[in-house]
């Protein structure tokens, strides 16, 4: 009863007014409300900027190495020193075309080494350049050859695994500060040093400490 004369007695500019009222508050409050939402989500967004750039600035040492696995230079590549690109391929290039080179002497040698003493031309027909040459000759070069190739082949494995292994340690040293403006501070003080038999005895201890 007190509630339904109460409503009758308001007028309906004081309804208006206090509609307004109420928009304003609620108004107010959303106004106070979506900073703190936009906000919530700010920190899992820069955290993810800063982790991709230190994916690009540092990357993973591990798959680094895999890639220099998969394709030789494609490591220095990520570690963002192109300028080594050119000398891998030019080392292990320059290696393969000079065992190709190597591999066809020793096969020509080969063949006329074998045909001295069989007719059954089982590795080929004897070079022109060769025929005639003596069989103790044939034969060192032969071996020599043979020799130089396989040699060859094992330094273009080494050629490879160096190739990872440059890539591999660089993305590891990348993160150390070598900058120039590092110093060396050194500290000088006087100190104890506490020994059963003689107490305690006087000396200075010194430390080295690099810093910016």
């Amino acid at each position: 009863m007190i509630w339904n004369e109460s409503c009758r007695s308001l007028t309906r500019s004081d309804l208006i007014i206090i509609l307004i009222l109420f928009a304003a508050v609620n108004t107010a409050k959303a106004q106070q409300a979506s900073p703190f939402q936009e906000l919530r989500f700010l920190p899992s967004s820069y955290e993810r900027v800063i982790q991709n750039q230190e994916e690009l600035e540092f990357p993973d040492p591990k798959m680094v190495m895999h890639r220099s696995m998969i394709i030789p230079g494609w490591g220095q590549i990520t570690n963002r020193q192109v300028w080594k690109v050119p000398i891998v391929y030019g080392l292990l290039g320059g290696l393969t075309y000079y065992s190709i080179y190597l591999t066809k002497q020793y096969h020509d040698y080969r063949a006329a080494f074998y045909n001295l003493s069989n007719s059954d031309k089982k590795f080929g027909e004897t070079p022109l350049h060769l025929v005639g040459v003596s069989q103790g000759s044939l034969e060192s070069n032969r071996n020599f050859l043979r020799n130089r190739r396989d040699f060859i082949y094992v330094t273009i494995g080494l050629a490879y695994v160096l190739n990872v292994v440059d890539a591999y340690v660089f993305a590891h040293l990348r993160s150390f500060d070598v900058s120039d403006d590092l110093s060396l501070n050194t500290h000088i003080k006087p100190d104890i040093i506490p020994v059963t038999t003689l107490g305690n005895v006087p000396s200075v201890s010194i430390s080295f400490s690099l810093s910016k």
